[in-house]
């Protein structure tokens, strides 16, 4: 894990929080979506490990990353309070809706400092038999100025009921931004999140693509580095938004899984 200072502060109220990181927000109904991509372009490649958690109708709720065949790592709060028997995974396809494989899954792991808003947002989802396509691993913690994509099929325009998300999974190349970018507002904590560089108000991942994956190019495949947490204003693009580390839950990660 990279070294970067421990930066923490008050919520400011809810308006500070994104969708994407509402306690609340997986228990909503589908058109709760959680945050979609800003700026983003349709995929230019199929992500054998990225998932759709959805409801038994097939509606779109969270993303989430197959990384190993039995297991998905997504955002604490997609899951918090969820029966698993009432959701299912799509993954390995970018069309939300068709393609891939189903898994059906038996059991949410919430990390157990999650407090249902700011750090620690991040869970492991256990399916019921192992999936056929190929797990992510995860990276190495990212600095500053390292080039990463996010991934997801959060909405494509800024504000939480702005529009229909879209089928067709979204990417956005980004960097990695400072520390300081993310320390204004929220419980932001700089040993287990990354802050994600918004290209000037422009771009961001958004409501709906809660718990997807923030990837890294390492010689000739992917790496998984984040998971989408939440952003610090109501519109999405308007401040960097704020990921889960991931690199920084590997421990947690294999005492969970036994990998």
């Amino acid at each position: 894990m990279r070294t970067r200072s421990l930066v923490a502060g008050l919520l400011t109220g809810a308006a500070a929080v994104l969708g994407l990181a509402m306690p609340a927000s997986a228990a909503e109904p589908p058109s709760g979506v959680q945050p979609l991509i800003v700026g983003g372009v349709d995929a230019t490649e199929t992500y054998t490990f990225m998932a759709s958690m959805q409801t038994k109708s097939g509606d779109h709720n969270c993303g989430a990353s197959l990384i190993s065949p039995e297991w998905l790592v997504t955002a604490a709060h997609c899951v918090e309070g969820e029966q698993p028997a009432n959701w299912q995974y799509r993954i390995n396809t970018t069309d939300h809706t068709k393609g891939g494989e189903v898994a059906e899954v038996d059991k949410f792991v919430v990390h157990e400092k999650y407090d249902g808003s700011g750090p620690y947002d991040i869970a492991l989802v256990h399916l019921t038999k192992p999936a056929e396509a190929t797990p992510i691993e995860i990276g190495q913690s990212p600095a500053a100025g390292t080039d990463v994509r996010e991934i997801g099929w959060g909405l494509t325009c800024p504000t939480r009921g702005c529009g229909e998300a879209p089928v067709v999974l979204q990417q956005l190349d980004t960097k990695v931004a400072e520390d300081s970018g993310c320390s204004g507002s929220g419980a932001y904590d700089a040993q287990t999140e990354l802050c994600m560089d918004n290209q000037g108000g422009k771009a961001s991942a958004c409501y709906g693509d809660s718990g997807g994956p923030a990837v890294v190019k390492n010689g000739d495949k992917w790496t998984l580095v984040g998971a989408t947490s939440r952003g610090q204003t109501a519109s999405c693009p308007e401040m960097p938004g704020i990921y889960t580390d991931v690199t920084a839950f590997t421990d947690w990660v294999k005492q969970q899984t036994g990998k």
